[in-house]
């Protein structure tokens, strides 16, 4: 039985249909954006890389941490698929606990490196960083009000939020990285560091190793550092991260392509299409089979009320704190009330199968 038996209704018919493939291809993409996540590596205190250009510290970082050319694609439609022949890049990403820094090792090969001119002709690894997911535009081309005069944009939106990083592979001759907004200072110490190691000349293959770090900022304002405000790196949250690749090859650079780790194309200007990247705890193999740890707040300074929060590792079935004042408690996360103004030495002592340990903080809990 024909259901639609008018031209009419067959092309109605038909344009429904290409909708709902068009909508139904639409929430594919953005579910196999949002289902994809990653990982960020946590070094231990006391293993923290050096930017030597040296790979050798990254060598504890597991496999699975590493983002590989098979999660790239090309933008530009040159190259339908990965060529490993082309172009090879693996890129690991790690934090270290109480620093609000992210660690990252670029490794690349190229079968031609595109590094003779002082601009933007480069090849370029581009990374994109939203410290505290809040997502939207980052560019001046893209600030919402459209009648703002283009330098206004510039100078009071590009780049606060999240930061964009064209990393110049290699640099010589220049600065490390252009760092895409209103200000430059964010690609300098004491706010980031890089390294480089390779042996080709233009035009020739090779491998790249780059090693940098660098801080993600919640407001990077054009005013300077002074008012800036770091993103705070804590375990378990996900950031907003991304990155593409640009390469070039030709010396006219008619030839090139933008491989891409984010879907959408213009994740360098929009902090939405960025991808969440986990910061991960500690790996047992790192940690202390028990280990006692701590940290407080002032709930209410008029009353001298403070909150003791264990942060303790390990296995832990019992808890003795010293708050310094005389007074104990055998809670896991204690309030106490100090009656004397004063500056106190507080101490958690843990026990557990592993064994027992002591934290002591001296003087860092104050009360008027």
């Amino acid at each position: 039985m024909n259901f639609c038996p008018t031209p009419f209704c067959r092309r109605s018919t038909l344009r429904l249909i290409a909708v709902l493939g068009c909508l139904a291809f639409a929430s594919f993409a953005s579910e196999a954006q949002e289902s994809r996540s990653y990982q960020i590596f946590q070094f231990p205190a006391d293993q923290i890389p050096r930017i030597d250009g040296q790979t050798d510290d990254w060598a504890l970082v597991p496999e699975s941490y590493v983002v590989g050319t098979d999660q790239l694609r090309d933008d530009t439609g040159t190259f339908p698929e990965v060529d490993t022949t082309n172009l090879q890049v693996r890129v690991k990403v790690g934090w270290v606990k109480g620093m609000n820094r992210l660690f990252v090792l670029y490794e690349a090969y190229d079968n031609y490196w595109d590094f003779t001119h002082p601009d933007l002709h480069n090849d370029i690894f581009e990374l994109v960083v939203d410290g505290d997911q809040s997502g939207g535009p980052l560019i001046d081309r893209f600030h919402p009000n459209k009648t703002l005069d283009p330098m206004e944009a510039y100078f009071s939106f590009h780049g606060v939020h999240a930061q964009n990083y064209h990393i110049f592979t290699p640099a010589e001759g220049k600065e490390w990285a252009l760092a895409w907004g209103s200000q430059p200072w964010i690609k300098d110490l004491p706010y980031a560091n890089a390294a480089y190691r390779y042996d080709f000349r233009p035009g020739e293959p090779g491998k790249l190793v780059l090693e940098f770090w660098i801080t993600p900022f919640d407001y990077a304002g054009a005013e300077g550092p002074g008012r800036a405000v770091e993103s705070q790196l804590e375990e378990g949250n996900t950031i907003g991260l991304s990155w593409a690749v640009l390469d070039y090859d030709d010396v006219d650079h008619s030839k090139h392509s933008f491989w891409n780790l984010s879907r959408e194309h213009t994740m360098y200007g929009n902090a939405s299409y960025l991808l969440p990247f986990r910061l991960m705890p500690l790996e047992k193999r790192f940690q202390k089979a028990i280990d006692a740890q701590w940290s407080f707040q002032v709930v209410d300074m008029a009353r001298r009320l403070v909150a003791f929060r264990d942060e303790s590792v390990g296995t832990i079935t019992s808890w003795r704190w010293d708050f310094g004042d005389g007074t104990t408690s055998t809670e896991q996360h204690p309030q106490h009330v100090y009656t004397q103004p004063g500056l106190y030495v507080v101490t958690l002592w843990v026990e557990g199968p592993a064994g027992t340990s002591r934290h002591a903080n001296v003087w860092d809990v104050a009360v008027k």
